[in-house]
C-alpha cells in the first residue's frame, strides 16, 4: 500500500510544471504601470526599460522612458522589490533631479570653479544623498498606494554591499537611507509598518533599527527634530507627486529647464 501511495505521489510532482526562476526584468513594464496608475498618473505610452551601467532618466520628460538599473534589479526577488527599485526612478523623475541638475550647471557653467576638489566631492555626495532620500520617501507614497509593500525598498537597499565605514560600524548597507524609509513609513503608513516583511535582510535591519530607536529616545532633541523632518518629507512629496500629475508628467524642475532652454 505504502508503495501505491509513493508512486501516486511521485506521479504527481512530475505532473506540477516547474515554475520558472523569477526574472525581474520580466515584471518591470508590469510594475512600474501599476505604480502610475495606481497613483493616478495618467501619462500614456510611459516604456520602461532596464539598462546596463549608469542610468539617466534626464529626457523622461520627452521621451516618457523609465530606465531602470539591472544592477538594482540584481537584488530583487519579487515583485514588491522590483517595486522597490522603480518606485525609486520615478521618485527621482517626479521630484526632478536631472533637470536640477541641468540648471545647476547651467548657472554655474560661467562662474569660476573652485580647485578644492575634496569640497566639491562632499557637496556632491550629500546633495546625492539628499536626492535619494526625497526619491526613497516618494517611492514609500506610490508603492503604499499602489498595494506594494514600501518595506521592500530596504531589503533591496540593506541586500546591497556596504561601504567601509558602515561595516566598521557594524550598520547594514545604506543604513541611512534605509533607516529613513523606516521612520517615513511608520509615521505616514503605520499600519505597513507595523505588518513588517517576511525575510531575514528585513528581520537584521529591525534589530538595528531598534538601537536607532533606543538611542534617539534618550534625546527629546533628537526625536522633535525627526517629526519634523518627517512632517516636511510627508507634505512635500505628496505636493510633488499631486503637481507631478497636474503638470502631465513633469516636474517643476523639468518646467523650469524647459523655460531656460526656449530661451
Amino acid at each position: 500500500m505504502k508503495k501505491v501511495l509513493l508512486s501516486i505521489f511521485a506521479v504527481i510532482a512530475l505532473s506540477i510544471p516547474v515554475n520558472a526562476a523569477y526574472n525581474a526584468s520580466d515584471r518591470v513594464q508590469t510594475v512600474g504601470e501599476a505604480l502610475l496608475t495606481k497613483n493616478g498618473i495618467s501619462i500614456q505610452n510611459v516604456k520602461f526599460t532596464v539598462v546596463s551601467g549608469d542610468v539617466n532618466n534626464s529626457e523622461f520628460g520627452t521621451n516618457r522612458v523609465v530606465n531602470i538599473s539591472s544592477a538594482d534589479l540584481a537584488y530583487t526577488g519579487n515583485d514588491n522589490e522590483v517595486a522597490a527599485v522603480v518606485a525609486n526612478e520615478l521618485g527621482h523623475i517626479i521630484s526632478g533631479h536631472a533637470s536640477k541638475g541641468k540648471i545647476v550647471s547651467l548657472i554655474t557653467s560661467g562662474a569660476e570653479t573652485n580647485n578644492n576638489s575634496t569640497a566639491s566631492t562632499l557637496a556632491q555626495n550629500y546633495q546625492s544623498s539628499k536626492e535619494e532620500k526625497e526619491a526613497d520617501v516618494i517611492a514609500v507614497n506610490l508603492m503604499a498606494n499602489s498595494g506594494y509593500n514600501p518595506l521592500a525598498i530596504i531589503v533591496v537597499l540593506t541586500k546591497q554591499t556596504g561601504t567601509y565605514w558602515e561595516t566598521l560600524q557594524g550598520k547594514p548597507a545604506n543604513a541611512d537611507r534605509a533607516m529613513n524609509v523606516y521612520d517615513y513609513t511608520g509615521y505616514a503608513y503605520p499600519a505597513k509598518l507595523k505588518a513588517g516583511y517576511a525575510c531575514n535582510e528585513y528581520k537584521n535591519f529591525v534589530s538595528y533599527a531598534n538601537t536607532v530607536i533606543t538611542d534617539r529616545n534618550s534625546n527629546k532633541k533628537t526625536q522633535a527634530k525627526l517629526d519634523k523632518e518627517l512632517q516636511k518629507y510627508r507634505k512635500n512629496s505628496v505636493s510633488q507627486i499631486t503637481k507631478f500629475k497636474t503638470r502631465g508628467g513633469l516636474s517643476g524642475w523639468d518646467a523650469a529647464y524647459g523655460l531656460l532652454n526656449a530661451q
